[in-house]
């Protein structure tokens, strides 16, 4: 899964500085499920309050299960993606993400969520091959 990148951001990268907000709009339009994901998590938190917000649904296909994967494991698409949306991601598998906020990180929920223990918990035969 890679990024639909549009001439002018490719452009920009290849003189130097890239505009974050075109390439977060690279981002949002190449992948869509992380992308409405991310933010319906991030407005969940806002409106809930909490400690974090997670998804534990899986994506209904592999496109999209490849989106958010493509999304998470890439340090510069996360990065951009966790100042769009002012939370910091967690990732456990190939669905269970999670938002906690910037401002006041409850630094033991984030610690137990992206443990050794909290990985292995959230384990179960029917993921094997996700």
């Amino acid at each position: 899964m890679s990024l639909d990148v549009p001439p002018k951001l490719l452009e920009q990268a290849e003189q130097g500085e890239v505009d974050e907000a075109e390439f977060v709009d690279c981002v949002r339009d190449s992948l869509p499920y992380a992308w409405n994901l991310v933010a319906a998590l991030a407005t969940q938190l806002r409106v809930d309050g909490g400690a974090f917000a997670d998804n534990q649904v899986p994506p209904a296909t592999e496109t999209e299960r490849g989106q958010l994967l493509r999304a998470l494991a890439s340090d510069a698409i996360r990065g951009s993606m966790e100042r769009h949306f002012g939370v910091k991601l967690a990732f456990q598998n190939c669905h269970r993400v999670a938002v906690f906020p910037i401002e006041g990180l409850d630094e033991d929920r984030y610690a137990k969520f992206t443990s050794i223990r909290g990985q292995l918990l959230n384990q179960s035969p029917t993921l094997r091959d996700c």
